[in-house]
């Protein structure tokens, strides 16, 4: 298994002289990368275990899991290592012995509805189903946030646009504690995020007519979400009133065979 780190810091436009700054060791990033391996399979054996209990949920129409990438994760422990010792403090690092509860997302799975309504009963769903360490809803500004605030979920505004409500479980399949990362949005959501995600991996910094076509196609997202739920509520009303349209006639009809009967 190749871990070569020339390969390695160029595929993923690291300079060396941040690994120097933030006093990150190779030799602990190799060791980091094939400790995950080892557990990679169990990972995955987890993460489809909840994305089956998740399916069972008649609102969720689909569920894709995933075990992360290991060269993915190095990069991330590289990338968080300073953020993390403004928290921890400057002799913070990414051990073996820390990095299954440090990184959050080594099991990632997204959970895609139909209709933003759908959304509460999902919460529901996974709030009594799973112990949950922290809900995050990231919106963009000018969303409406009261259902969210009342229910005294985190807020993240993000400039891009994005919109998910992450929730990190915690669970225990062995003796051993693991900790997933469950990402609810509407399946407009899903196809914008994923094209934005796309981008920024591909780009160290977006341009600017990139960006700015990004921020109108979340508007169009946005405005695609509040007419299939406006589209929803208007199928219900017009399916309540044929039912009710069909119980009068029903009633109507009995009472003319009752009429008939009498008259006979």
């Amino acid at each position: 298994m190749n871990f070569i780190k020339a390969d390695f810091l160029k595929m993923h436009h690291i300079n060396e002289d941040d690994l120097i700054k933030n006093q990150i060791n190779w030799e602990t990033l190799t060791n980091l990368y094939l400790d995950f391996n080892k557990y990679k399979n169990t990972y995955l054996t987890q993460a489809e275990f909840i994305a089956s209990t998740l399916r069972a949920h008649g609102k969720i129409h689909f569920v894709k899991s995933r075990v992360k990438e290991s060269e993915r994760l190095i990069e991330k422990i590289i990338r968080k290592t300073p953020e993390r010792k403004k928290i921890k403090g400057d002799n913070f690092q990414f051990t073996v012995d820390n990095y299954k509860e440090e990184i959050t997302d080594l099991i990632g799975i997204r959970a895609i509805h139909i209709f933003k309504e759908d959304w509460e009963d999902i919460h529901s769903f996974i709030s009594s189903t799973w112990k949950i360490i922290e809900i995050t809803a990231n919106v963009r500004d000018g969303d409406d946030t009261q259902r969210f605030e009342e229910l005294n979920i985190k807020l993240n505004s993000r400039k891009s646009g994005y919109r998910s409500v992450h929730y990190l479980i915690e669970f225990f399949p062995t003796s051993q504690k693991v900790i997933a990362e469950i990402q609810v949005r509407t399946i407009f959501e899903e196809g914008y995020g994923e094209i934005d995600h796309q981008l920024r991996y591909s780009h160290k910094k977006i341009p600017g007519i990139l960006a700015s076509n990004l921020l109108l196609f979340n508007r169009i997202a946005g405005s695609s979400d509040e007419m299939a739920s406006f589209i929803n509520l208007l199928n219900n009303n017009l399916t309540e009133i044929k039912n009710e349209y069909e119980k009068i006639i029903t009633l109507k009809d009995e009472e003319i065979k009752e009429l008939k009967e009498k008259l006979k």
